[in-house]
């Protein structure tokens, strides 16, 4: 007798058999799916992550690209670069590499 009462008080169209469906349809689809909501924010996010990389990838080979033909079309440039970016020496001479002195903490 209890149980009909409180049937009685919940709406009809909430005791149908398409809205239980649907309900236990979407918290199916949203919480034991394998792409649930959760993995598919996960996604999303990593998504929006891998185009930021992509871009900084980009404007990186854009600059490589440059300074490679800003040293293959000058002897001197290829020198210069070769000596400061990889302490490249000709025969005979001394390099000395000054370090700056870490500020003190």
């Amino acid at each position: 007798m209890q149980i009909s009462a409180l049937l009685d008080r919940v709406p009809r169209f909430l005791r149908s058999f398409y809205f239980l469906t649907t309900l236990a349809f979407l918290v199916w689809m949203f919480m034991f799916d394998s792409n649930d909501l959760f993995k598919q924010y996960d996604m999303y996010a990593k998504w929006w992550e891998l185009q930021a990389e992509k871009e900084y990838y980009l404007k990186n080979i854009a600059l490589v690209r440059k300074d490679r033909a800003e040293l293959l079309s000058s002897p001197e440039l290829l020198e210069k670069f070769a000596r400061e970016k990889y302490t490249m020496k000709r025969p005979g001479e001394d390099v000395f590499i000054l370090v700056p002195q870490a500020a003190a903490e």
